[in-house]
């Protein structure tokens, strides 16, 4: 069975493993105070454009008594988690009020794939009024706009019982979306504009950020993220390493006790060092030629070339995606008869005959596996 259901099918990049092996019988602190998470930290910062040496990247007890007390952070702080709906509900909780929920799209990871994680911690998911999709360009799918935004906040406001209905306290947005579409800088630029005219943090769901960054039709960067957002994250269990997402939070009154957060939630890690090393190698060597970056454009290079097979193969796209996640529409007898060899995962109901399909590729994704898929597909 070749798998194109997810992207996190496959362990750790050999790189990250190897990583692993080589530092696994160092002695270290715990719970990500550690030689390792600084120095990932520091390439972490460094690719931000934020820090220029590693010493700006420790955060260790000093600058947290700092944070505690109100200081101002004079960089981006940088913080290691282990999954992402535990890296969602944590920076979600450090940016609301108890009165307050968080707008984000109706496809929106918080509002269909997290068990009522946020809602379980006492904040409401307030998805803004769906866009017919279907009367929208493919490019827009999954998204939501910065006049959504604007309009959801007035339209509260000017709600003569506003203070009786939750209050927006922020935006949740994910890069790439569930549809795999991304957001142009020009729409980030957009979005980050309204939610600083109305006090509303952004925070951006980086689950699978190198392969949005990976794409050839991408014009966002790291720097432009650290710019834009007020915390966003670097995924990094769904791109090359077993585990662990990497909080960049650039908003001091955020920073603030968000390791108490961290520590509460079950996200503080014994072993912290260990997210530390594998964000350590994933940036390694400086630059657009890092291990992260180029897995993301493994992974996309290779869902373009799965994508026009497919079209090649006479399948009708049902999003014309540009990252690593492909949907189609297939006839039911047809899929029943691919998925005795290739894994792959139903998302929704497209007529009475015909289901919409998700093949995924990943960071370890063989090229001949694609195209294994293309040619069963031709053959049938």
């Amino acid at each position: 069975m070749i798998r194109f259901s997810s992207d996190y099918s496959e362990g750790a990049h050999p790189k990250i493993l190897q990583a692993l092996i080589d530092t696994n019988m160092d002695q270290t602190g715990g719970y990500s105070e550690d030689p390792y998470c600084d120095l990932a930290k520091a390439l972490i910062l460094k690719a931000l454009g934020a820090a220029e040496d590693a010493a700006a990247a420790a955060y260790g007890p000093e600058q947290a008594r700092a944070l505690a007390a109100g200081a101002d952070a004079d960089h981006p702080v940088v913080h290691f988690l282990v999954g992402g709906t535990q890296t969602n509900l944590t920076a979600i909780l450090a940016c609301l009020r108890p009165h307050q929920g968080v707008l984000c799209a109706p496809t929106g990871h918080i509002n269909v794939h997290e068990t009522g994680a946020i809602e379980a911690c006492g904040h409401k998911v307030l998805p803004l009024p769906g866009i017919k999709e279907e009367s929208l360009p493919y490019r827009h799918y999954g998204k939501i706009t910065a006049e959504q935004i604007d309009q959801a906040v007035k339209a509260h406001y000017a709600d003569g019982a506003y203070e009786h209905i939750v209050q927006p306290g922020m935006v949740y947005i994910s890069q790439p979306t569930e549809y795999g579409t991304i957001y142009s800088l020009e729409e980030l630029k957009a979005i980050s504009a309204v939610c600083r005219s109305h006090g509303l943090p952004l925070f951006i769901d980086g689950a699978r950020l190198g392969y949005a960054l990976g794409s050839a039709q991408n014009d966002v960067t790291l720097r432009d993220l650290c710019q834009l957002a007020d915390i966003f994250y670097i995924g990094g269990t769904k791109v090359g390493m077993l585990f662990g997402e990497a909080v960049v939070i650039t908003n001091p009154a955020i920073a603030k006790d968000f390791r108490y957060l961290m520590k509460q939630k079950g996200g503080m890690l014994a072993k912290g060092r260990l997210l530390g090393v594998q964000f350590g190698a994933a940036f390694e060597p400086e630059g657009a030629d890092c291990l992260y970056l180029e897995m993301g454009r493994h992974a996309t290079s290779l869902a373009q070339k799965l994508k026009q097979g497919l079209v090649e193969a006479g399948c009708q796209l049902f999003i014309d995606s540009p990252t690593n996640q492909q949907f189609v529409v297939l006839e039911d007898s047809l899929a029943e008869e691919i998925g005795k060899e290739f894994a792959f995962e139903p998302f929704a109901r497209y007529d009475e005959t015909h289901g919409i399909v998700r093949f995924c590729t990943s960071w370890a994704t063989p090229p001949e596996h694609v195209d294994s898929l293309l040619n069963r597909l031709k053959e049938l």
